[in-house]
């Protein structure tokens, strides 16, 4: 089983030393430390255990050092950066198990990426030599690239020319869409397995800057420094952030406030989230106080956690079933604390968490139904789990009390990759609806929820598990393949953006080019990788 909890007293891959505002995260791989043993981590390539630990680093500077600014990612390695991936990894690796790697690593390139925009900690490559494929796409998710001058070190993109497949961390998107790079510029760059160096890789856009070794350790501290300079400073310290030691069984994972069931037979995981008790920390001293035990930071980790387990570790587990339970007006008062206390620069951290979880239930490749009953507690914060679901069935019954409620957090807190909130992504047809549903009396009842567009069903009690029985078993029944592609057309309607680009395009082409012979066929390229056997192509395009 694949475990997603570490620290940095047990990293085995990076170093994370903090200097002032300046933190230096080095990336040291340990070539006999793979996540499997089928392989060895040469040259400072990475698996998926390599990058649970860097996702750790990024989320634990946030919010356990708010007083570093800039951040330097750099080797610990003599004359090469990173050389991506590991091949042999991805070769020898199921195809669901690759998808996932690949969205995983997107994930983390972009909380990188949302802590120099919105948490002002700045990430700066420190490229001191080969810095190639994922390695180069970790340069890119980073503020500025600067490269060692020696007549050697090149950065490259060679995944197409020598594998037979994409790069799979966001690299052409930031190419172009980030970095500007010119498309025939970039048309050039993308196809030579060799890359490109020295003054060349500055005039087209692909670093930043270049620095003899002589002076490179110099010049990196510079730039750091330089960009640390910008920065106001936070007050406070920072916040630990506890383990949170899920109990585990075949069939249950029991958090604190969360519980994820599995019905293996059904192929259907149920996520129970635990709503807010009474007697929460009312302002952010308070808050502070509470740490990493504060109910949104540990309930959010908590389904988070749910959620990475699902993808790695339930491959076959095809639906997921989202309630809650509790007060709903206990999670309306606790969204108005986190609201009234977000500019405070832990809530904030908080919201931002709470924003990058609910975009990782976006992008899951399972189908999602929350389903809205007695005792559940669908407000604000926990009613983007019900908006982020592909359908909602909301409970109509004469006996029982069931409804749902929309806070200030639904309206600008949580966007999600396209840039707007869930509410305004539903009513995009009627851009004036995503407003006015904020003047409706809240909480809403079932007919209303659903006149208002806010739930797909309210169904009378007499036929409610019936109905919700049968539109299971029948989505369980259908193509897994055709679901995922289905779902992920359906939830992304809006404008584009450099994160839709990521998930919708790359991830779409990658996920059709790893089954394609081209690239994992006996004589693919990937499979082929390090022998001395070309690939045989088919020559038929598409």
């Amino acid at each position: 089983m694949i475990s997603f909890e570490t620290s940095p007293d047990s990293y085995r891959h990076w170093k994370l030393k903090i200097d002032g505002a300046i933190a230096f995260l080095t990336m040291d791989v340990q070539e006999d430390a793979p996540l499997v043993p089928q392989y060895k981590l040469k040259l400072n390539s990475y698996d998926l255990g390599v990058d649970i630990e860097l996702a750790d680093a990024v989320q634990r500077l946030r919010f356990e050092h708010p007083e570093v600014k800039t951040v330097v990612l750099r080797s610990g390695k003599g004359n090469i950066f990173c050389a991506g991936a590991n091949i042999f990894m991805l070769g020898s690796s199921g195809h669901g198990f690759k998808v996932n790697f690949c969205k995983y690593t997107n994930e983390t390139r972009l909380a990188m990426e949302d802590a120099c925009r919105f948490s002002g900690q700045h990430y700066i490559a420190a490229c001191n030599g080969t810095t190639a494929g994922g390695g180069y796409e970790l340069a890119l998710a980073c503020d500025e690239i600067i490269l060692v001058e020696d007549g050697n070190s090149a950065v490259s993109l060679p995944e197409t020319p020598l594998l037979g497949v994409l790069p799979g961390t966001g690299g052409l998107t930031r190419v172009v869409d980030k970095r500007k790079v010119r498309r025939d510029r970039a048309d050039v760059f993308c196809t030579l397995a060799e890359g490109i160096k020295g003054q060349r890789a500055v005039d087209w856009g692909l670093v930043d800057y270049l620095a003899p070794r002589s002076r490179f350790d110099e010049f990196v501290t510079e730039r750091a420094k330089n960009w640390a300079e910008r920065e106001k400073g936070k007050t406070g310290s920072g916040i630990p952030l506890k383990p949170l030691n899920p109990t585990i069984s075949n069939d249950e994972i029991l958090y604190h406030n969360v519980k994820l069931t599995l019905d293996r037979q059904r192929r259907v995981a149920t996520l129970t989230v635990q709503g807010p008790s009474a007697g929460q920390p009312e302002n952010a001293s308070a808050i502070c106080e509470a740490g990493s035990d504060f109910w949104p930071l540990r309930t959010f980790r908590e389904i988070d956690h749910a959620f990475l387990h699902l993808r790695f570790n339930e491959p076959e587990i095809g639906m997921l079933l989202l309630k809650t339970e509790g007060d709903l007006e206990a999670v309306q008062k606790m969204d108005e604390i986190l609201a009234r206390e977000s500019a405070h620069w832990f809530v904030k951290e908080i919201l931002l968490f709470m924003k990058r979880t609910l975009k990782r239930l976006d992008v899951t490749s399972r189908t999602i139904f929350a389903l809205i009953e007695p005792g559940s507690c669908f407000a604000g914060s926990l009613f983007e789990l019900a908006l982020a679901a592909d359908r909602s069935y909301m409970l109509d019954s004469p006996d029982e009390e069931v409804r749902i409620a929309l806070t200030s957090l639904n309206r600008e807190f949580f966007p999600m990759s396209n840039g707007l909130t869930r509410i305004q992504t539903r009513f995009l047809a009627d851009p004036d609806h995503s407003e006015s549903v904020f003047s409706l009396p809240q909480p809403m009842k079932p007919q209303d929820a659903e006149r208002a567009g806010l739930v797909t069903f309210s169904i009378d009690d007499l036929d409610y598990e019936d109905d919700v029985r049968v539109a299971i078993e029948e989505r369980a029944s259908l193509s897994p393949d055709a679901l995922t592609g289905m779902e992920s057309n359906l939830r992304f309607a809006g404008p584009e953006t450099m994160e839709t680009k990521i998930f919708g395009r790359l991830s779409a082409w990658q996920n059709w080019i790893f089954i394609r012979p081209n690239a994992v066929g006996e004589q693919g390229a990937l499979k082929l990788y390090g022998s001395p056997q070309r690939p045989a192509f088919d020559w038929k395009r598409t």
